[in-house]
């Protein structure tokens, strides 16, 4: 059996590792045995000399198999999951997940924290009073069976080798290597059990992967890891150059979901949620392409539907479901404030990491793992990339339980919206699947 400085020198010097290698690796330091420090001089070794194809997966499947596997053997039909790589104003799982379960469709899944500019989907959940999202493996296999949907915190049993190695990764400037990202992606959702994961990979100013081709890149690989591991897997590359929604927040953004699950949200999020629905439903084998599943998708709001499911959703992970009705019970922030143009012209960028970094110092976002979130902090923006502006226009409303944190929220909103003469067309939705 090599010894952790062996497998250290090997990666150091653009070796490769067998699978007992990883295992070694990844088990060893899952249980303890392999300290911080071996581990964080071989993340940095495979982040400066890769990992090969074959290593990318045997870590993934080590990773899988350092706790518990969710069982959902038992429920009827395709059990599916998705996952976006995080972005903006992306409140697309509160709409998704009660959508696609009420056209017949598993979602089983397991989410995160926001951390930085980027937005958590259980933080957005834990907005809603009395919201549940730390549940026993057992309540949630059940919940999906009754209703259809869970969504839920990833539990310290299932998948503690991601848990220990993102946490390194992230105090070790580790974390942008694409196999070390599909890794971490792709053992979650192969952990949380489900048969097929619909993957949304960002590509933008407020995304991780900042260009088109890295995000193609990394959706490739999610999609062969996953396949050699036995799993389905669909992946579409989208845009993140402006936030996806209106609302960035935590309430905000919940009301928002909430008003397009109404069918009376904001258009690019909507389009773009119908669209990824459509997709799962695919997946899910409800549909045999992409066009019914939409036309079923449109049917489910507007027969109100995907709105019922989100209340029974709600209540059954012990959320109010009259927020389903009346937003307003939401958390408020205190103070708010119109930012106005002091210039006339067209939108023509907006730099969605900058807007998300402005949600966070008014108190919507972590700048680390310890911090406390405002509820109803956040922005909700009037503008989108080529709207024209006149002299004295509503930009953004921004909103905070502090007074004082508006100013700073607000120069760093103006610093992220840029105004010129000429119009210039909006991004696309998606770029491919």
């Amino acid at each position: 059996m090599k010894t952790f400085e062996e497998l250290i020198e090997t990666k150091r010097d653009g070796g490769s590792h067998s699978a007992e290698d990883i295992d070694r690796l990844v088990l060893g330091y899952t249980e303890g045995e392999m300290p911080d420090y071996q581990m964080a001089a071989w993340l940095m070794a495979a982040y400066l000399k890769g990992l090969g194809p074959d290593e990318t997966v045997w870590l993934t499947d080590a990773m899988v198999r350092s706790g518990r596997v969710i069982d959902l053997s038992g429920i009827s039909g395709v059990k599916l999951d998705k996952h976006s790589t995080g972005g903006v104003a992306d409140t697309t799982t509160l709409i998704v997940a009660p959508l696609v379960a009420s056209c017949g469709v598993a979602v089983a899944k397991m989410s995160g924290r926001g951390l930085g500019h980027t937005g958590g989907t259980l933080d957005k959940l834990e907005a809603i009073p009395g919201m549940q999202v730390e549940l026993p493996a057992a309540r949630f296999v059940q919940q999906v069976k009754d209703i259809g949907i869970a969504v839920i915190a990833q539990s310290p049993d299932i998948d503690p080798a991601d848990k220990k190695l993102y946490a390194l990764r992230d105090s070790t400037a580790t974390v942008p290597s694409v196999p070390l990202i599909v890794g971490s992606i792709m053992s979650k959702k192969i952990a949380g059990g489900a048969d097929a994961i619909l993957l949304d990979v960002k590509a933008g100013t407020g995304a991780f992967m900042k260009t088109h081709d890295q995000a193609r890149h990394l959706a490739s690989e999610l999609v062969r890891v996953g396949d050699v591991l036995g799993k389905r897997v669909s992946c579409v590359t989208s845009d993140m150059n402006q936030p996806l929604g209106m609302a960035v927040g935590n309430a905000l953004e919940v009301a928002e979901a909430i008003r397009a699950l109404q069918g009376e949200g904001s258009k690019m999020l909507s389009d773009f949620c119908l669209g990824i629905s459509a997709k799962m439903l695919v997946l899910g084998e409800v549909v045999s392409d992409e066009d019914d599943g939409l036309h079923i998708a449109e049917r489910a709001i507007s027969t109100g539907a995907a709105l019922e499911r989100f209340e029974r959703w709600v209540m059954a992970q012990g959320g109010d479901p009259k927020v389903a009705e009346n937003p307003s019970l939401l958390p408020r922030a205190t103070y708010s404030r119109e930012v106005l143009t002091s210039e006339k012209g067209y939108v023509t960028a907006m730099d969605a990491e900058g807007i998300g970094r402005a949600a966070m110092l008014l108190g919507a976002g972590r700048a680390t793992k310890d911090d406390t979130v405002d509820p109803g902090a956040g922005l909700v923006l009037h503008v989108r990339i080529g709207d024209e502006l006149a002299l004295g226009d509503i930009v953004a409303t921004a909103y905070s339980s502090s007074e004082s944190l508006l100013a700073a929220g607000e120069e760093r909103l103006r610093s992220s919206v840029s105004i010129g003469k000429a119009r210039v067309e909006p991004p696309p939705l998606f770029y491919e699947v």
